[in-house]
């Protein structure tokens, strides 16, 4: 997420946004149509994204230390929900002027996370590697690559890195800005061959948007979504980044961003979710607190 804050979408624009928008299904409105009756899910998947944490007082809209008793309550929630794994979309941590400092912040919010589910995966966020190299934050969370893809069950599921400069040069250091993210070549050449040597429908998991252009989104946003339309196996898109709840289908696949979890004070304005995908590709996604749900068939 950028420097800037920005207000929240309120409950009555998302409202009419989902309106403009199409999508299929509000969750909790037509249930039963994704699940038989008795059906267990065939995946259960914790979501969360822009957590933001730091030891600072609050910028705007953003309450950073707070993020430490939101992801407290969440982890309540999501530790009895019996999560096959667990995704944080970015913005794990905010930005500091020193290593020391970030690594600190780092440590602090990564052992709550770490005590929710055992399978975990991060996506690198703009502020998770703006001072720390990517290497040295993906050390802390004890992963070796910042892009990748496996497999559970009878799903595919890819983790993008879009914190790279125009140039192609990885974010570290002070060395970027955040509207400056781009999927270089040799990540899009990746990307492309894995999706087509696999035959699973997919699910892709990124910071910085991908529906659309603009600060928020991807810069070669278009390249990205056309490789992803051209396997033809890509059913929905997860991402953070703008801080709000918003939708978008497009050419066929769901592209959701998830509220983040820094904005705003108090437990009530809190954000996290976790997706259940049935054995016939429904899709669930139950919301909590000011994240909005979706069903989609």
């Amino acid at each position: 997420m950028s420097n800037h804050s920005s207000s929240p979408i309120t409950s009555e624009q998302t409202r009419r946004r989902f309106l403009q928008t199409g999508v299929l299904l509000m969750a909790g409105a037509t249930a039963g149509q994704a699940y038989a009756q008795g059906e267990q899910p065939m995946l259960r998947i914790g979501l969360m994204t822009d957590l933001h944490y730091a030891d600072k007082k609050p910028v705007g809209s953003r309450y950073y230390r707070e993020t430490l008793d939101k992801i407290a309550e969440a982890s309540g929630k999501l530790s009895g929900s019996s999560l096959d794994f667990l995704v944080e979309l970015g913005d794990f941590i905010d930005a500091a002027d020193a290593v020391d400092v970030e690594l600190s912040y780092l440590k602090t919010i990564a052992k709550p996370f770490a005590g929710i589910c055992h399978d975990r995966h991060y996506v690198l966020g703009n502020h998770c590697v703006d001072t720390l190299t990517k290497e040295e934050f993906l050390g802390a969370v004890e992963r070796e690559k910042s892009y990748y893809s496996f497999d559970r069950s009878d799903y595919h599921f890819v983790v993008l890195d879009s914190c790279f400069r125009k140039d192609g040069k990885p974010y570290g250091r002070k060395n970027s800005i955040w509207t400056d993210a781009n999927v270089p070549p040799e990540e899009l050449e990746w990307l492309a061959d894995d999706l087509q040597r696999n035959e699973k429908k997919t699910i892709v998991f990124a910071h910085q948007r991908l529906d659309n252009e603009g600060d928020h989104a991807v810069n070669n946003s278009p390249e990205v979504r056309k490789i992803l339309e051209d396997s033809g196996n890509v059913t929905a898109v997860f991402q953070g980044h703008s801080h709000a709840n918003d939708y978008h289908q497009v050419n066929g696949i769901h592209y959701c961003t998830l509220r983040a979890m820094v904005e705003e004070s108090g437990l009530e304005n809190s954000g996290f979710a976790i997706l259940e995908i049935d054995r016939q590709g429904g899709l669930k996604i139950e919301g909590f607190k000011k994240q909005v749900s979706y069903q989609w068939t």
